[in-house]
């Protein structure tokens, strides 16, 4: 739910040219959502004309094979057909003015025979070495997934007992700082907390960073699991006296998961956590960030049509063999008979389908869709303290916070605190509109109002 897709250069490629000589290294920035990544072409002459590869160092990829290199009347053109990336521009003055495409997206981009730098991003909030407090690297067993996850603890000294909170990161991948656009929200608010005297435990997710297993088959529950693993381990450390979860977006659904089937965590805090279906909450943040990215109404009805179509042909499902026949077909007709621009070029329909089937198919998203967390949050009996941001586009706060507020009513908690704050995204950050796309552009990592509210709850807790 913080995860914007954006399709780059994480995949595969390949090119060549003609004409003069342009052989050498070229290099280029490509710039999307605040995310700087640099490219590299490197270009050699062969006897039919020129030959590249592509680099990605920035996510260390290198030695790509490019599929067609092309060049003529200055203009150069790569191509990178298992990737859909082209890349079209015009030599100038020994610099390539052009356009980078994949996936249907344009982006500027242009490319120089000088090395590129990439600006410094400012996040004024993120701890430098060496820290005022206790920090050790650590690893804990998963034993009913067989797996050894990886992370660091941090405590407010070496020696002393103190309360300790495990951080539960948002979906898809994850490290232990939940490092995003630029952003380590994770280390900022592990900082925080243990400079005001509690410990945090923070760690890899599952198949990230030194972390083992395999992320991509895993759903909400199996990440309940590796924080049960996290609980478990801190029960053997002779530092920690009472443990609470923290847990942002995703990790606000599974947070309850636990609490409510273990005696041994005092208190939870729920960082834009749902509190209605899966279903439900992909069905507004689809409206809302498409509103705040200027799609008009009636393309976003059309859209919500479609996509409560879709979601009710998986939350209706019970055979993995009809789901995938029964969504085939029905995005094949969608689109048969809607515009061009529902997919992007370059790419066959049944590739297209093929593609939207098995994201809609995951294990991950097939959970997700048809997760209600309200019958776990009945269960919670610690105390809870639940924030969200006033312009959170992700998980929308009155009808999550209202539907969190209902669950602990019904299930008799007594002990919860309910608060919207205001002008925050669903990062936590002052913002001006909401929208993910504003992420990246932002200094702030973490409000401080939302660091002092969630700490000063977590005080009253552990007194």
């Amino acid at each position: 739910m913080k995860t914007i897709l954006i399709l780059l250069i994480t995949l595969f490629s390949s090119f060549s040219l003609t004409a003069q000589d342009i052989t050498g290294q070229w290099n280029g920035l490509l710039k999307v959502q605040g995310i700087q990544l640099r490219v590299v072409f490197n270009v050699s002459k062969t006897d039919d004309g020129y030959q590249s590869t592509m680099d990605s160092p920035d996510q260390g990829a290198k030695g790509i094979p490019v599929t067609s290199t092309t060049f003529e009347n200055n203009l150069i053109k790569f191509e990178v057909a298992s990737a859909k990336i082209e890349y079209l521009g015009e030599l100038k003055d020994n610099e390539i003015i052009g356009t980078f495409k994949q996936g249907g997206q344009e982006f500027p981009m242009n490319l120089s025979g000088k090395a590129i730098e990439k600006a410094v991003v400012k996040r004024p909030q993120e701890p430098t070495k060496p820290y005022p407090y206790y920090c050790e690297d650590v690893t804990f067993k998963n034993t009913k997934a067989d797996i050894t996850l990886s992370g660091t603890l941090t405590l407010p000294q070496n020696k002393g007992r103190f309360p300790v909170v495990i951080l539960i990161s948002g979906s898809g991948p994850q490290n232990r700082d939940e490092e995003l656009l630029g952003h380590k929200p994770f280390l900022v608010i592990s900082d925080y907390l243990t400079k005001n005297g509690i410990g945090v435990l923070r760690y890899d997710d599952r198949g990230v960073g030194q972390s083992k297993g395999t992320f991509k088959s895993a759903t909400s529950a199996d990440f309940a699991t590796d924080v049960e693993s996290a609980v478990a381990y801190l029960k053997t450390r002779n530092e920690v006296t009472k443990i609470g979860l923290i847990g942002h977006s995703e990790g606000g659904l599974i947070a309850p998961m636990v609490a409510s089937q273990s005696e041994n965590v005092a208190f939870i805090v729920l960082l834009a956590g749902p509190g209605i279906q899966g279903d439900q909450i992909l069905l507004l943040q689809q409206k809302l960030i498409g509103k705040a990215t200027g799609i008009s109404d009636e393309d976003l009805q059309k859209n919500e049509i479609i996509n409560k179509k879709t979601f009710e042909i998986v939350t209706k499902s019970t055979n993995p063999d009809q789901l995938n026949s029964d969504l085939t077909n029905y995005l094949k007709q969608i689109l048969k008979d809607g515009p061009a621009e529902q997919k992007p070029e370059g790419i066959s329909d049944d590739e297209f389908v093929q593609q939207q089937v098995e994201q809609i198919t995951s294990p991950w998203m097939q959970y997700f869709l048809k997760y209600d967390p309200a019958p776990a949050l009945e269960k919670v009996k610690c105390p809870v303290l639940a924030l969200n941001g006033e312009k959170d586009l992700q998980v929308p706060p009155n009808e999550n916070l209202g539907a969190i507020k209902e669950a602990l009513t019904k299930g008799g908690n007594k002990e919860f605190t309910i608060k919207e704050l205001p002008n925050l995204n669903h990062l936590f950050q002052e913002c001006k509109t909401g929208s993910p796309l504003e992420y990246a552009t932002l200094e702030q990592t973490f409000s401080p109002i939302a660091l002092e509210e969630m700490t000063m709850w977590i005080k009253l807790q552990t007194e």
